[in-house]
């Protein structure tokens, strides 16, 4: 989907494109994934077999690692690895297999998330009612401009961090650099509206499902834990990245010569500011109201049920403790519900939630690939081996610089392995149990781990979100990089200092 949603904005025609003509591109997530299984199941010849002790949760026991017999995985085995892994089948030997009963944790439940909200988001999106409250508050708020530039960057932040925003925001892209540019303001405000509200809502993400949800999963944790410190990350990117687009909007307001697309002023006016060639956007009718509030609606009570309420001493309020299959009944019901409001017809909600679960296939493919590492890994009795050599290295560090260096060592692996929920399932195995051994909780390497990925996807250029938004305000990736780099580089050095003070108070 990302790939075709970039061609149709920059006016690519692939079938009219010469072999010799066409660029080296970046592997998809797919292609990684799968050399990487291939990669992992030679190392298995290579590296030595070995396991932890366990407790009664299952987690390793620090200083009880011995060697054991080899299992190396071969050509065969690789290829079952990713069915494997979506089925979740344990053999008796710990080992996984599509052949033997046995409950292991499988990506199947994850896989059926994703299809599932995939489905849900198509839904108010084909009434129109997103399209109809954005142009709303773009509208009411259109003498503002400072005002509408927070109360947007609020409103993607928003979407960000409960259901991680990403290919979709490329649909307000022209209304919002249409509105900045009518203000006095230019292209790369816009831009950067849209794109740092939703990216920072990400880097923050609270309950996201396709980032924290399934990196909670994998580590065994629930989604309520480390709500706190998300969220406390989520505000302060919100007032950083609201402040930086404040500051240089005014600045560019002030003496448009200080725009750094100023040579594209005039030729951008003409572009954006064509009324007359833009369709209307739909009215924020009583039932498109109603929409919205139940759309939101499904994300309170996902925070609700994922909140351990009795943990914190409150009593009111009761702690559900859902998980995956919960949360795939509550986005269907809150579909079928919306659909029967926007009145879409029996035939038109099952196509819109077809056509939206297909959407994010895509994302359900790669959740059941990534997991076929863990399972190459844990076939091949390699993790614990892998974990003993992390603990004689990191786990020596003192608690607040293991976890900056794990969100450092998160940053290049997200740039190596774009999927968000790709990099979760590779990862979570072998980095959450990591974290026992430097007494630090895996809500911080959740955590950690969904910040480094959404501040690396603010600037990578194989993100289909940066290219098709900055081929749609026009804006060179080397003048986004100027611009955004010293903001990164402020969220980066937040995080360190939210997640150290995490580790500190947990202690």
């Amino acid at each position: 989907m990302a790939a075709e949603v970039y061609d149709v904005i920059i006016g690519v025609d692939r079938a009219a494109v010469k072999p010799e003509e066409k660029k080296t591109r970046f592997p998809t997530a797919y292609t990684i994934l799968a050399l990487l299984i291939l990669l992992v199941a030679i190392l298995t010849f290579v590296i030595p077999a070995g396991r932890y002790q366990t407790d009664e949760d299952g987690a390793p026991i620090p200083g009880t690692y011995e060697q054991v017999e080899s299992n190396p995985q071969r050509l065969t085995d690789a290829i079952m690895a990713p069915i494997a892994g979506m089925y979740g089948i344990q053999a008796e030997d710990g080992s996984v297999n599509v052949y033997n009963e046995g409950a292991l944790y499988g990506a199947i439940n994850v896989a059926l998330f994703v299809l599932i909200i995939g489905g849900f988001l198509g839904v108010p999106m084909k009434t129109g009612t997103i399209d109809a409250g954005m142009a709303w508050v773009v509208n009411r708020l259109g003498k503002k401009g400072n005002l509408l530039i927070i109360m947007l960057m609020l409103i993607f932040a928003a979407g960000g961090t409960s259901y991680g925003m990403a290919e979709e925001s490329l649909a307000f892209y022209p209304l919002i650099i249409a509105a900045m540019i009518a203000l006095g303001f230019d292209a790369l405000t816009g831009v950067a509206v849209v794109m740092l509200g939703a990216g920072i809502g990400t880097l923050g993400s609270t309950v996201n499902p396709f980032a924290t949800g399934i990196a909670s999963g994998f580590a065994g944790i629930s989604l309520g834990e480390g709500f706190i410190y998300r969220l406390i990350i989520l505000i302060l990117g919100i007032v950083l990245g609201a402040w930086f687009v404040l500051r240089y909007a005014k600045k560019v307001k002030k003496d448009p010569a200080r725009s750094l697309v100023a040579p594209m002023k005039d030729e951008n006016e003409k572009h954006f500011l064509r009324k007359d060639e833009r369709s209307e956007a739909p009215a924020l009718t009583g039932r498109r109201k109603a929409i919205l509030l139940l759309f939101a609606l499904s994300f309170v009570v996902l925070i609700i049920s994922v909140i351990p309420w009795s943990d914190l001493g409150i009593t009111v309020i009761p702690t559900m403790g859902w998980w995956f299959g919960e949360f795939s009944a509550l986005f269907l019901v809150a579909a079928i519900i919306i659909g029967i409001v926007g009145r879409l017809g029996e035939k038109g909600f099952v196509d819109t939630f077809i056509d939206g679960a297909r959407d994010l296939l895509g994302v359900a493919l790669v959740v059941g690939l990534a997991r076929g590492i863990s399972v190459v890994m844990n076939n091949g009795l390699v993790i614990d081996t892998i974990l003993n050599a992390f603990e004689q290295t990191l786990a020596s560090m003192k608690a607040v610089a293991f976890i900056n260096t794990i969100f450092l060592l998160y940053l290049p692996l997200s740039f190596l392995i774009p999927s968000s929920s790709g990099l979760a399932t590779v990862s979570m195995p072998i980095m959450a149990p990591l974290g026992g051994f430097a007494n630090v909780p895996e809500h911080l390497i959740v955590t950690a781990y969904q910040s480094a990925s959404g501040l690396i996807n603010l600037i990578t250029p194989t993100f289909a979100v940066v290219a098709g938004g900055l081929a749609i305000g026009r804006v060179p990736i080397s003048t986004w990089w100027r611009f955004v780099l010293p903001l990164v580089l402020l969220l980066g050095v937040m995080v360190m200092v939210v997640l150290s003070v995490g580790v500190v108070a947990g202690q």
